[in-house]
């Protein structure tokens, strides 16, 4: 009989460290220009769940509204020239897309895997929001980067490439 009081004493703690052994990713983030990575701006977890991805988002000192949010192929949010210009987070390379889809689809469609489902930001200019993303993992971000672009994203490449979210304003290296 004591064997399974102990086993029913201990069993609470056990589930309370469950969450603790899901595969998770803590990304700082930055702000981004063409002169390179700036200051702190705060952090995503990413976490993996039955439901999928979640993304937990704690961020400040971005414009408000909905921003493009991807997972780029490359570890870095360096700067890097493109036609003799520094462009923010060109170093970062394209969406992730491992399968070579080359289709800019949204976080639900048959594209891109690093697409994610848009970034929103309140007035103050900070984003604290739970999003999922369905088709991907916490192994997938590894070694690879995770942008911020400067406006909403269409999840199309018509009218304009990659959903039109513009230049790369915040980014962070997944390790």
């Amino acid at each position: 009989m004591k064997t399974h009081w102990t086993i029913a004493a201990a069993l609470p703690a056990l589930l309370l460290t469950l969450p603790a052994l899901a595969d998770h990713a803590n990304v700082s983030m930055n702000k981004i220009d063409a002169k390179g990575v700036g200051a702190s701006i705060g952090s995503i977890e990413f976490m993996d769940t039955p439901k999928g991805l979640t993304i937990m988002t704690d961020l400040k000192d971005l414009t408000a509204g909905q921003h493009g949010f991807h997972v780029h192929e490359i570890a870095s949010c360096d700067a890097k020239d493109k036609d003799g210009k520094p462009v923010a987070g060109l170093a970062a390379g394209g969406h992730y897309d491992p399968a070579s889809t080359k289709l800019h689809a949204g976080p639900q469609g048959a594209g891109h895997l690093g697409d994610l489902p848009p970034l929103t930001v309140a007035a103050d200019g900070t984003s604290k929001e739970t999003l999922t993303a369905t088709r991907i993992k916490v192994a997938d971000l590894k070694g690879r980067s995770i942008m911020v672009h400067e406006a909403g994203d269409n999840f199309a490449d018509q009218p304009k490439p990659l959903g039109g979210g513009g230049a790369r304003v915040a980014c962070g290296v997944v390790k």
